[in-house]
């Protein structure tokens, strides 16, 4: 498989690997493993310090190794495409399905899929999962993009960094909201007492939430929302909503237990993704349908009329500043 490759140029004197960070959109780890293998030179000479610090006009040249190749599971699902073309992939991921390959992970991924489909990934640090621009929890369903080529990828998350590109995600709390509008901001990290759990923890990284109500149950006692997150750490939405004593229906992480809480899967769901398409420039907005699960619960417990004219999504992006989209 050809190599492909990256150049760049300095504006200003910074650290190799903060430089190449901002650029690709990587963690420092993954950027440090394309230094460490020499993937990459400056000024035309190979350099193995992560910390080298370049001054300005100085070029940055990165050669990327190729994708490891590891066999696909099997796989027995489909996932809906909402859009497809030489350069992005557009999906609407079903919950319960684990977006990367892990040891701890027995079933098949939506990597296993993309192979299975013959789909191109993007290659960034050599590694397949690369090829997915952002994350989605295994119980969270909605729509997700999925870079075909490095330089794709490149340009998603620059996007993803400066907050062009964004989700508004739909979710079935209990209980209500007190505010129309509750914005939380406040750092999230590692739990410090129980591992699989993240929280609010002064230490840990930046993390903004903006929920706003849309609609009380039938007996008042649940609530539909719409959340945009200003930042994408893991759990944010659930940790957030924690942190003010609320819980998505069917979150036995962060909410009630699997006794009290028989929901099939958590009630949340990235509906609106927006961005800039990376080769034709254009804005570009997505949709992703509600499954049969959250279908049925919200038919059942709300009024479907006034629901599904609260979801429009032009009305949901009005919802929100401007400055926001």
């Amino acid at each position: 498989m050809r190599q492909e490759e990256s150049i760049f140029t300095t504006d200003a004197a910074v650290r190799l690997d903060v430089f190449l960070t901002q650029q690709l959109g990587q963690t420092r780890n993954q950027i440090a493993q394309l230094i460490e293998q020499e993937c990459v030179s400056v000024d035309g000479k190979a350099t193995a310090k992560s910390g080298l610090k370049l001054k300005p006009n100085q070029t940055v040249h990165i050669r990327f190794p190729e994708q490891k190749s590891t066999p696909a599971q099997e796989i027995d699902f489909e996932v809906e495409i909402l859009f497809e073309d030489e350069d992005i992939l557009v999906i609407n991921k079903p919950s319960s399905l684990t977006v990367h390959p892990a040891p701890s992970v027995k079933e098949a991924t939506l990597v296993d899929w993309l192979k299975h489909k013959g789909i191109a990934l993007s290659t960034l640090s050599g590694e397949e999962r690369h090829g997915i621009v952002h994350r989605l929890d295994r119980g969270t369903s909605g729509a997700m993009v999925i870079a075909k080529n490095n330089e794709a990828h490149e340009a998603l998350s620059l996007q993803l960094q400066d907050k062009t590109m964004g989700r508004f995600y739909l979710a079935v709390i209990t209980p209500p909201m007190k505010e129309e509008i509750t914005i939380i901001d406040r750092p999230i990290g590692r739990s410090a007492h129980n591992r699989l759990k993240m929280a609010i923890n002064e230490m840990g990284k930046s993390a903004k939430t903006e929920f706003r109500k849309l609609l009380p149950s039938h007996d008042e006692t649940e609530e539909l929302i719409v959340c945009k997150l200003y930042s994408g750490r893991t759990h944010q939405i659930r940790v957030h909503l924690e942190s003010i004593s609320r819980h998505i229906l069917g979150d036995h992480l962060y909410g009630t237990s699997a006794k009290s809480d028989k929901m099939e899967r958590i009630l949340l769901h990235a509906y609106v993704l927006y961005f800039t398409h990376p080769t034709t420039k254009k804005r570009v907005h997505f949709t992703a349908s509600l499954d049969r699960v959250m279908e049925d619960y919200l038919n059942k417990h709300f009024d479907p009329k006034e629901y599904n004219e609260l979801i429009d999504p032009i009305r949901i992006e009005r919802l929100f500043s401007t400055e926001s989209l």
